[in-house]
């Protein structure tokens, strides 16, 4: 819970877009090993399908951040503004991206963080309420930092002569969109495979905790 905040905290003061990603990513992995140490069936596959969500929105953003920065050579924030107009088709898949990022619903980042959650409350409804706020976070440092570098006004000339996605760069983005929108609207692909395994992990757990509790057992 601590490092969910922590990072989503540190990523509203970030005046680098890449610093703010990787912050943002730190508050994402918390949402992981929260999942992962509620010995839940919901926490534990929304732990698992957050490993994958993360991959993808997180390692999308960087893909963009790289992008961005091969065309302009700065990754601060204070640098951009009105790409909407400029660059259209990668402001609207950074918009995607970062809309999975925070956990919108119909995207892939909306399942883990959910499946988390409704198992961080079965076990510890205050550790859920605090995990909660960093998806408030994410929602204004992800948000923000988009209207900044997207919208308003072209502020610099050297923003006016950026190119917009090319073929290749279309290739890398496509399948990792597809995914967003696969896991988002169906999740059940992916959490089927986990079920099983997850469910093995919670019987062995619950057997040992058994034997440890007899051996321990006053005679």
């Amino acid at each position: 819970v601590i490092g969910i905040i922590y990072g989503a905290w540190v990523s509203t003061v970030q005046a680098d877009i890449k610093k703010l990603v990787a912050y943002s990513s730190v508050s994402h992995l918390g949402f992981v090993v929260l999942g992962l140490f509620t010995l839940t069936p919901q926490g534990l596959v929304g732990g698992l399908i957050q490993m994958v969500n993360h991959g993808l929105s997180t390692g999308a953003l960087f893909l963009m951040v790289g992008m961005i920065y091969e065309r302009r050579h700065t990754r601060l924030i204070a640098d951009f503004g009105g790409l909407w107009s400029v660059i259209p088709a990668f402001s609207v898949i950074f918009l995607i991206v970062c809309l999975s990022s925070l956990g919108l619903p119909g995207l892939n980042g909306f399942v883990g963080e959910f499946l988390v959650l409704l198992g961080t409350f079965q076990v510890d409804r205050l550790a859920a309420v605090l995990a909660t706020s960093g998806i408030i976070f994410a929602a204004v440092y992800l948000l923000w930092m988009y209207q900044r570098v997207c919208f308003g006004t072209v502020v610099s000339e050297a923003n006016r002569r950026l190119g917009d996605l090319t073929p290749r760069e279309w290739a890398v983005l496509l399948p990792v969109l597809l995914f967003i929108f696969w896991i988002g609207v169906y999740p059940t692909t992916f959490t089927a495979m986990t079920e099983p395994s997850v469910q093995a992990l919670i019987t062995q757990v619950q057997s040992k905790a058994q034997a440890t509790a007899a051996m321990v057992a006053p005679r």
